[in-house]
């Protein structure tokens, strides 16, 4: 293997290990290469350490003394019956919500209504790529993600730190994040995800705005102090669909 194709698996495992520490293709990369395994092992103590942190202190439940019940205040079996049974219905709900806010901090399984909903979604599973960086991808990496088969890309969009392939709808699209002035930004670019007209994104500490262009889309999410249209102009100035 030349240095130069392996200075581009290197990089595109620490792209997609920044993404998701438990990331193996199974090529068996990361048996051969010392600074991919030490990376990975940074950051799955890394993501140990978060998970350690949100981890929360609950205090020993304690009973109250109940006290002493005349007799006919006691509820009948059969009415006891019904009582746990309804309590029961509300324990398997209380699950159920739970479960399934589990499956949308995962980003797994789960269909959103609104495409706005999905997007939010995918940054908050994919806040790896959130990273401050002052180093551009590669082209190489750039023209994986980016093929001219989807889109022509120049540079004027910003500094871009990240690019993987993501899934979207059942679609891949390239997952790009730019360095604004007040942190990163994501930007998706959607050749196929047709809309009418733009639709604002409302997130808890971002917001953002998918774009129609053509026949797809293209969404621009930030933090609330970044001024997105300037970036947003720079982005549609920037790509041309090749599809």
């Amino acid at each position: 293997m030349s240095q130069d194709t392996n200075m581009m698996n290197c990089e595109y495992y620490k792209e997609a290990l920044t993404a998701d520490p438990g990331f193996d293709d199974k090529s068996g990369h990361l048996d051969t290469c010392v600074a991919c395994r030490e990376y990975s092992a940074e950051m799955l103590t890394l993501n140990d350490d978060i998970a350690a942190a949100m981890v929360l202190s609950v205090p020993e439940l304690m009973m109250p003394e109940l006290p002493d019940l005349e007799t006919e205040n006691v509820v009948s079996l059969s009415e006891r019956h019904a009582i746990s049974k309804s309590a029961w219905l509300a324990v398997a709900a209380t699950v159920l919500i739970a479960a399934v806010i589990v499956i949308r901090m995962t980003g797994t399984g789960v269909e959103y209504g609104r495409l706005e909903e999905q997007l939010l979604a995918h940054v908050d599973y994919e806040s790896g790529a959130l990273l401050a960086k002052r180093t551009p991808v590669s082209a190489t990496q750039l023209t994986r993600v980016v093929p001219e088969t989807i889109a022509t890309m120049n540079h004027d969009a910003g500094l871009i730190t990240y690019a993987m392939s993501c899934s979207i709808n059942g679609k891949d699209v390239p997952h790009l994040v730019i360095q604004g002035e007040h942190g990163p930004i994501t930007i998706l670019l959607m050749p196929h995800e047709k809309i009418a007209e733009a639709v604002t994104i409302d997130g808890v500490n971002v917001q953002g705005i998918i774009v129609p262009v053509g026949d797809g889309s293209i969404a621009v999410i930030g933090s609330r102090e970044e001024q997105l249209d300037k970036v947003k102009q720079n982005v549609l100035n920037s790509v041309m669909w090749s599809t």
